[in-house]
Protein backbone atom coordinates (compact mmCIF):
# COMPACT_ATOMS: atom_id res chain seq x y z
CA UNK A 1 0.00 0.00 0.00
CA UNK A 2 1.31 3.22 -1.06
CA UNK A 3 1.92 5.71 2.27
CA UNK A 4 0.58 9.01 1.84
CA UNK A 5 2.45 11.84 1.71
CA UNK A 6 1.57 15.54 3.58
CA UNK A 7 2.59 18.76 4.40
CA UNK A 8 5.25 18.69 1.59
CA UNK A 9 6.33 21.47 0.04
CA UNK A 10 5.37 22.75 -3.68
CA UNK A 11 7.80 21.93 -6.69
CA UNK A 12 9.54 24.92 -7.92
CA UNK A 13 7.63 24.96 -11.09
CA UNK A 14 4.67 24.61 -9.26
CA UNK A 15 5.48 27.51 -6.80
CA UNK A 16 6.46 29.75 -10.22
CA UNK A 17 3.05 29.02 -11.57
CA UNK A 18 1.45 30.41 -9.04
CA UNK A 19 2.84 33.42 -8.75
CA UNK A 20 3.13 33.65 -12.40
CA UNK A 21 -1.05 33.51 -11.73
CA UNK A 22 -0.83 36.06 -9.16
CA UNK A 23 1.46 38.46 -10.78
CA UNK A 24 -0.61 38.73 -13.48
CA UNK A 25 -4.05 38.60 -11.69
CA UNK A 26 -2.99 41.97 -10.35
CA UNK A 27 -2.85 43.68 -13.58
CA UNK A 28 -5.92 42.53 -14.80
CA UNK A 29 -7.75 43.25 -11.62
CA UNK A 30 -6.47 46.58 -11.88
CA UNK A 31 -7.41 47.11 -15.48
CA UNK A 32 -10.25 45.64 -15.88
CA UNK A 33 -11.55 44.95 -12.17
CA UNK A 34 -14.19 42.24 -11.42
CA UNK A 35 -15.23 41.58 -14.41
CA UNK A 36 -11.67 40.05 -15.54
CA UNK A 37 -11.74 36.78 -16.99
CA UNK A 38 -10.10 33.95 -15.16
CA UNK A 39 -9.60 32.19 -18.43
CA UNK A 40 -7.72 35.36 -19.89
CA UNK A 41 -5.47 35.90 -16.23
CA UNK A 42 -4.27 31.82 -16.91
CA UNK A 43 -3.83 32.23 -21.17
CA UNK A 44 -1.71 35.58 -20.12
CA UNK A 45 0.41 33.65 -17.59
CA UNK A 46 0.87 31.13 -20.48
CA UNK A 47 -1.06 28.49 -17.91
CA UNK A 48 -4.32 26.42 -18.56
CA UNK A 49 -7.42 27.01 -16.61
CA UNK A 50 -6.95 23.84 -14.68
CA UNK A 51 -3.64 25.01 -13.37
CA UNK A 52 -5.04 28.12 -12.13
CA UNK A 53 -8.38 26.51 -10.68
CA UNK A 54 -5.96 23.52 -8.78
CA UNK A 55 -3.98 26.93 -7.11
CA UNK A 56 -7.27 29.14 -6.73
CA UNK A 57 -10.45 26.90 -6.89
CA UNK A 58 -12.80 29.97 -6.54
CA UNK A 59 -11.83 33.98 -7.66
CA UNK A 60 -12.66 34.97 -3.83
CA UNK A 61 -9.69 32.41 -3.16
CA UNK A 62 -7.54 34.50 -5.85
CA UNK A 63 -7.98 37.61 -4.52
CA UNK A 64 -7.41 36.27 -0.79
CA UNK A 65 -4.18 34.92 -2.05
CA UNK A 66 -3.09 38.54 -3.91
CA UNK A 67 -3.93 40.33 -0.41
CA UNK A 68 -1.77 37.97 1.44
CA UNK A 69 0.42 38.18 -0.96
CA UNK A 70 0.92 41.93 -1.02
CA UNK A 71 1.11 41.98 2.44
CA UNK A 72 3.95 39.08 2.88
CA UNK A 73 5.60 41.25 0.33
CA UNK A 74 5.46 44.55 2.64
CA UNK A 75 6.79 42.73 5.53
CA UNK A 76 9.97 41.37 3.99
CA UNK A 77 10.34 44.51 2.50
CA UNK A 78 9.95 46.09 6.59
CA UNK A 79 12.91 43.21 7.40
CA UNK A 80 15.34 43.94 4.29
CA UNK A 81 15.13 47.54 4.73
CA UNK A 82 15.78 47.44 8.16
CA UNK A 83 18.75 45.79 7.92
CA UNK A 84 20.22 48.05 4.88
CA UNK A 85 19.20 51.67 5.83
CA UNK A 86 19.41 53.65 8.59
CA UNK A 87 15.80 53.60 10.50
CA UNK A 88 14.57 56.76 9.65
CA UNK A 89 15.60 56.21 6.00
CA UNK A 90 14.13 52.57 6.45
CA UNK A 91 10.80 54.02 7.91
CA UNK A 92 10.06 56.29 4.71
CA UNK A 93 11.10 54.26 2.03
CA UNK A 94 8.88 51.69 3.59
CA UNK A 95 6.10 54.09 3.55
CA UNK A 96 6.41 54.78 -0.13
CA UNK A 97 6.35 50.89 -0.81
CA UNK A 98 2.90 51.24 0.99
CA UNK A 99 1.54 53.97 -1.06
CA UNK A 100 2.29 51.61 -3.88
CA UNK A 101 0.45 48.66 -2.04
CA UNK A 102 -2.67 51.13 -1.70
CA UNK A 103 -2.36 52.09 -5.15
CA UNK A 104 -2.87 48.81 -6.32
CA UNK A 105 -5.61 48.22 -3.71
CA UNK A 106 -7.01 52.03 -5.01
CA UNK A 107 -7.21 50.88 -8.57
CA UNK A 108 -8.98 48.03 -8.43
CA UNK A 109 -11.28 48.70 -5.30
CA UNK A 110 -14.37 46.91 -6.81
CA UNK A 111 -12.43 43.81 -6.84
CA UNK A 112 -11.75 43.63 -3.07
CA UNK A 113 -15.31 44.98 -2.22
CA UNK A 114 -16.67 41.58 -4.34
CA UNK A 115 -15.30 39.44 -1.26
CA UNK A 116 -18.12 38.40 0.70
CA UNK A 117 -18.67 41.00 3.55
CA UNK A 118 -15.97 43.37 1.78
CA UNK A 119 -14.07 42.00 4.99
CA UNK A 120 -12.52 38.41 4.86
CA UNK A 121 -10.17 37.01 7.65
CA UNK A 122 -7.11 37.11 5.10
CA UNK A 123 -7.51 41.18 4.53
CA UNK A 124 -7.64 41.23 8.90
CA UNK A 125 -4.40 39.35 8.98
CA UNK A 126 -3.09 41.24 5.91
CA UNK A 127 -3.36 44.48 7.85
CA UNK A 128 -2.03 43.18 11.36
CA UNK A 129 0.84 42.06 9.73
CA UNK A 130 1.73 45.45 7.74
CA UNK A 131 1.26 47.34 11.29
CA UNK A 132 3.47 44.87 13.03
CA UNK A 133 6.13 45.64 10.14
CA UNK A 134 5.57 49.15 10.79
CA UNK A 135 5.88 48.79 14.54
CA UNK A 136 9.12 46.74 13.99
CA UNK A 137 10.71 49.87 11.72
CA UNK A 138 9.64 52.52 14.32
CA UNK A 139 10.84 50.40 17.47
CA UNK A 140 14.41 50.35 16.04
CA UNK A 141 14.36 53.82 14.97
CA UNK A 142 13.26 54.24 18.81
CA UNK A 143 15.88 52.70 20.12
CA UNK A 144 18.70 54.62 17.61
CA UNK A 145 16.94 57.40 19.67
CA UNK A 146 16.07 59.33 16.20
CA UNK A 147 12.07 58.89 16.80
CA UNK A 148 10.85 62.26 18.62
CA UNK A 149 7.26 62.21 18.60
CA UNK A 150 5.22 59.30 20.27
CA UNK A 151 2.81 58.02 17.55
CA UNK A 152 1.49 54.68 16.58
CA UNK A 153 2.47 52.85 13.19
CA UNK A 154 -1.52 52.56 12.22
CA UNK A 155 -1.82 56.74 13.08
CA UNK A 156 0.41 57.10 10.14
CA UNK A 157 -0.68 54.58 8.04
CA UNK A 158 -4.42 55.95 8.18
CA UNK A 159 -2.97 59.17 7.60
CA UNK A 160 -1.76 57.69 4.24
CA UNK A 161 -4.82 55.64 3.37
CA UNK A 162 -6.72 58.72 4.32
CA UNK A 163 -4.91 60.71 1.20
CA UNK A 164 -5.92 57.67 -1.01
CA UNK A 165 -9.21 57.55 -0.08
CA UNK A 166 -10.10 61.40 -0.55
CA UNK A 167 -7.86 61.78 -3.40
CA UNK A 168 -9.24 58.92 -5.60
CA UNK A 169 -10.10 61.99 -8.28
CA UNK A 170 -6.64 63.91 -8.08
CA UNK A 171 -2.76 62.86 -7.98
CA UNK A 172 -3.51 61.13 -4.35
CA UNK A 173 -0.03 59.13 -4.83
CA UNK A 174 2.03 62.23 -5.18
CA UNK A 175 0.16 63.64 -2.27
CA UNK A 176 0.77 60.96 -0.18
CA UNK A 177 4.04 60.88 -1.23
CA UNK A 178 4.86 64.61 0.39
CA UNK A 179 2.59 63.72 3.14
CA UNK A 180 5.16 60.75 4.28
CA UNK A 181 8.90 63.43 4.03
CA UNK A 182 6.43 65.25 6.50
CA UNK A 183 5.71 63.08 8.65
CA UNK A 184 9.17 60.94 8.70
CA UNK A 185 10.85 64.84 9.20
CA UNK A 186 8.10 65.32 11.60
CA UNK A 187 9.56 62.08 13.69
CA UNK A 188 13.43 62.49 13.60
CA UNK A 189 14.41 63.95 17.07
CA UNK A 190 15.36 68.04 16.59
CA UNK A 191 19.07 68.34 16.61
CA UNK A 192 20.41 69.67 20.01
CA UNK A 193 21.63 73.45 20.06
Amino acid sequence: MAEKITNRKPRADAERNRQRLLDVAKVAFAQKGVSASLEEIAREAGLGIGTLYRHFPTREALIDEIYRDEGNRLVEAAQQLSAERAPLDAIQAWLLLFIGYLANKQIHADVLNCMAGGESDVCTLSADAIVEALNLLMQRAREAGEIHHPIEPLELLCAIAGVATFGVDTDWEAGAKRLVALMVSGLRNPTPV
